[in-house]
């Protein structure tokens, strides 16, 4: 039985890998090995039961679908327009560009909050906790061999 209690997870991880893949042409090869990287991180770090990661990886993906579109628009703002920074910039261009970012932060702060309460309710606080947690050690650890790997160059 517990060998079964860990297969489980296991294969929900393995199917919903498979879903990410399947879905055609997307993000770059590193980007995907990142988020396959992320989804077992994540998996192993919450500890999900079965019944767990059935509930939790829909809120997850599209909590991560929806800020993924906010940042493709936050990225497309910045490439399309032409802001100015130099010297010549005038306070009122400062101003609108300082003020789209602050509305994108905005938004991405409410995506997590939403996260986080929706994590809550249907799984647990000790789960909401644990999620935070496990992004902030993944983010460090992404960030961590990053360097390791620019310093070896």
């Amino acid at each position: 039985m517990k060998n079964l209690n860990r297969i489980i997870p296991l294969l929900t991880l393995f199917l919903t890998v498979l879903s990410i893949s399947a879905q055609g042409p997307g993000p770059k090869p590193g980007r995907e090995r990142i988020k396959t990287l992320k989804v077992a991180f994540l998996t192993e770090r919450l500890s999900l039961s079965s019944k767990e990661a059935q509930v939790f990886w829909p809120i997850y993906n599209r909590h991560e679908s929806k800020l993924e579109e906010l940042r493709k628009k936050e990225r497309s703002l910045i490439k399309n327009s032409n802001w100015d920074f130099t010297n010549d910039a005038n306070n009122k261009e400062l101003s609108e560009y300082l003020k789209t970012q602050l509305k994108y932060k905005d938004e991405k702060h409410k995506l997590e909050v939403n996260l986080i309460t929706e994590v809550m309710e249907e799984l647990s606080p000790r789960k909401a906790i644990l999620l935070i947690k496990a992004e902030e050690s993944f983010k460090k650890r992404l960030l961590q061999q990053f360097r390791n790997r620019r310093g070896q160059r």
